[in-house]
Formats: structure tokens, C-alpha cells, sequence
């Protein structure tokens, strides 16, 4: 009999975004005429650049003729791309990177939940709370979570985020082997100033932890005096790991591209102190276990760095930086506290007195046809919120922020 990795059996129920998916499924049998909208879920509704979709076609037939068909091609990535990325996203901004720094791959959740991989399962790890949950469960299934108690599990190390703060954490009382930070916040949409960040490195570099941060919504800062890497501080390379996607921001969900950096001044060490370059390691993982991203995608994201691909980008990002307003107008209108929206993408919102934050999911499936997440699906602190999201189209949105305000004005009277 094979034995099960018992890690798994500690996860706790439904992934949320499955739990929604299943309480959508059963509304729409009952009422299958409704017009369900969508601000939950962070799946994008705008489509591809056109000169990302020229470049993909022409990868395309590159791939049908002999002389420039491809096989496997590097697990790390093409050169174009990384070389792309290093002078589109860091360089322009005053950081220094080496193209061998940069990692692509299918997207960063699969960085974010593989890169755990590379550090020893004893690692305590930080999350703040709420949290995105591959954070959390990527660690649990790989045994570092142990037993789940009275809502948190027992040996990762939860960092409250409250209102009063800006949602933004403290340091941990405990310190860590690996951070999770994620600036612009997902779902608070809280984001870190370089006071913010500069404390996180300084404290890593005391601790000698590893901060994970995901960047996967730096496109949505529009704050100039706000940072768009943690690399724009000093000593960061050799404290943090960064991710990042193009899925929110050039509307790749579906073809999936990311990258993360992996600086070859961050080290890790041995039991027996040898310190180890955590870029070797990650490299020797992804040759054993990674493929490599598909050429025909990574042409798609290389064009995004052409003048043209930026112009086009951000004119998407645009039109969900309109939404966000659009939502936030609607949520003062009837009253209801939030947050984000202005340098994110997410909208976190304080539900009505007296419910919890899947009531108030109900209450708006049902009675509005509207899906929000509910914040206690990212952690306890989560309780009493709702994220929304501002990808949906601008149709769908107008006519999703009017069902909640008449909803919630016929509530009120």
C-alpha cells in the first residue's frame, strides 16, 4: 500500500475560489435566467494586445517551418524575454539585474507556491493575515503548516493586518525563515511605501530571513512616490526573491507567463553553515522539474516591452483603474467602508453590520446576482470584509455597482 503525503489532509476544505465556484453552480440551477456578474474572482476581461497577438502569430509560423522551428527551450528562458525584462522593468527604474537573475515561467503562482521547494521543511514561515492562500496551503502541503487550530495553523507565524494600520502588518514577534509580502495587497489592496519596505529589508537582513514579494500588481501603482520593486531598496538583493505576472496587467491568465528574480546575492546556508546561492538551487530545480514556458508566449510577452505593447497595456490597465474608480464611487455612495482601488486593482470592503462576509456573499448572489470573495477565505482577519475585483468589462461593472446600490438602498429604508 502507498502511503499519502499526510501534509494534504491538513488543508482546509474547499480552496475559496472552488467554494465559490460550487455556491455559483447551485445558484445559477435555480435560477438560470439570472445575469450573474462577476467582481470576485480576479480573472481578467480585456483582450490580448494586438502586438502581442501579431508577435504570438508570427512565433507561429516560425513554428511550422523547418529553419526556425524550436523544441525545448531553456527552463530559465529565452534571452530575448529576460534580457526584455531586465531593461523594460528594472533598469528603467535604476536597478541593476542580470538577465541569469530572471526566471520565466508559466506565472507567478506557480513561482510563488514552487519556490518554497529550495528551503529546508523546517522554515517557519510569515504570512500576513489576510493572505492570499497559495501562500498558506503551498507550505502546508509541504508539511510546514502542522496541525490547523482554532483557524490557524500551528507553525506558520500570522501577521495581523488591521484597518487602523493600513492594513498593513507589523514585524513578527517570532522571527521567520521566509516572509510572504505582496505590495499592491491582495485582497486588501494596501500598498508598501519605501519606509514600509525598508523596514522589511532592514529586519530580513537582521534575521537572516528570505521575504518572498509578490509584485504581480506593480502596473496598478499610479503613485509615483510609491515603489514598483523591492529592489528599489538598498540591500534588497540579498534579502528577497521577487514575482512577477503578466496575466493582471496584459490580460495572460489564459496564456500564461510570469517570471520571478532570484538575485545571485541572495544565500541560503546548511546545516553545517556552507552558504549556498539560492539562485543555483532555483535553477537546478527548474532544469529538473520545469520545462520551460512556450516560445510562442514568450514572444507575446517580449512585445509588451516595444513602445507600442506599453501603450497598449496601459490603455487596458486603464480601463480597470476606471472600473476601480467606478466601484469605489458606488461603495461611498451607499455608505460602505473601503479600501484600495486607487493603486490596485482589488477593493476591500467592510461588510454591513451584523453579517459575516459570506452572508454578505449570499446576500449579493442571490438578491443582486453580483459574486464578491469573502475575506474570511484569506484568514481570519479576513472576517467582516469582501474583496472586489476591478476586472470585470465597464458594462458589466456600471451594471453591477447599480445592483448594489439599489440593493443596499432598498436595505437602508
Amino acid at each position: 500500500m502507498a502511503y499519502c503525503n499526510e501534509a494534504f489532509i491538513e488543508l482546509q476544505g474547499a480552496y475559496l475560489f472552488a467554494e465559490i465556484r460550487n455556491r455559483i453552480d447551485a445558484y445559477k440551477k435555480l435560477h438560470s435566467n439570472t445575469n450573474i456578474i462577476s467582481l470576485g474572482i480576479g480573472d481578467v476581461t480585456q483582450p490580448l494586445a494586438p502586438v502581442v497577438i501579431k508577435a504570438m502569430q508570427k512565433a507561429v509560423f516560425e513554428m511550422g517551418n523547418i529553419e526556425t522551428f524550436r523544441g525545448y527551450g531553456p527552463e530559465q528562458g529565452y534571452s530575448f524575454l529576460r534580457e526584455a525584462i531586465v531593461n523594460g522593468d528594472f533598469k528603467s527604474r535604476g536597478i541593476d539585474l542580470e538577465p541569469s537573475e530572471i526566471f520565466v515561467s508559466d506565472g507567478a503562482k506557480c513561482d510563488v507556491g514552487n519556490m518554497q521547494d529550495i528551503f529546508a521543511e523546517s522554515s517557519l514561515v510569515a504570512v500576513t493575515d489576510p493572505v492570499y492562500p497559495v501562500y498558506v496551503d503551498s507550505n502546508v502541503m509541504a508539511g510546514r503548516g502542522g496541525k490547523f487550530v482554532n483557524g490557524n495553523y500551528q507553525r506558520i507565524i500570522y501577521m495581523p493586518c488591521y484597518e487602523e494600520c493600513a492594513f498593513k502588518p507589523s514585524l513578527p514577534i517570532h522571527d521567520p525563515q521566509i516572509i510572504y509580502l505582496c505590495s499592491p495587497n491582495n485582497p486588501t489592496g494596501s500598498v508598501f511605501t519605501h519606509k514600509d519596505l525598508t523596514m522589511w529589508v532592514k529586519y530580513a537582513q537582521q534575521t537572516g530571513s528570505v521575504i518572498f514579494f509578490d509584485a504581480a500588481y506593480e502596473a496598478f501603482i499610479t503613485d509615483k512616490d510609491l515603489p514598483h520593486s523591492i529592489y528599489e531598496i538598498e540591500g534588497a538583493k540579498e534579502v528577497a526573491i521577487e514575482f512577477r505576472s503578466y496575466s493582471k496587467s496584459a490580460g495572460f491568465t489564459g496564456v500564461r507567463c510570469g517570471y520571478c528574480v532570484v538575485p545571485h546575492a541572495l544565500m541560503l546556508e546548511t546545516q553545517s553553515g556552507e552558504k549556498i546561492s539560492a539562485n543555483e538551487l532555483w535553477n537546478r530545480r527548474q532544469c529538473t522539474k520545469f520545462n520551460g514556458c512556450s516560445y510562442i508566449v514568450q514572444r507575446g510577452a517580449e512585445a509588451l516591452y516595444t513602445e507600442e505593447g506599453k501603450a497598449q497595456v496601459q490603455a487596458t490597465i486603464n480601463i480597470y483603474r476606471e472600473n476601480a474608480h467606478m466601484i469605489l464611487e458606488g461603495l461611498m455612495e451607499v455608505g460602505l467602508t473601503s479600501s484600495g482601488g486607487k493603486n490596485s486593482p482589488y477593493i476591500w470592503v467592510t461588510v454591513p453590520e451584523g453579517m459575516t462576509s459570506w452572508e454578505f456573499f449570499d446576500l449579493l448572489l442571490q438578491q443582486a446576482g453580483v459574486v464578491c470573495t469573502p475575506g474570511a477565505g484569506f484568514g481570519p482577519c479576513g472576517a467582516g470584509y469582501i474583496r472586489l475585483t476591478a476586472f470585470n468589462t465597464p458594462e458589466n461593472t456600471q451594471e453591477a455597482v447599480q445592483r448594489l446600490k439599489k440593493l443596499l438602498k432598498k436595505g437602508e429604508s
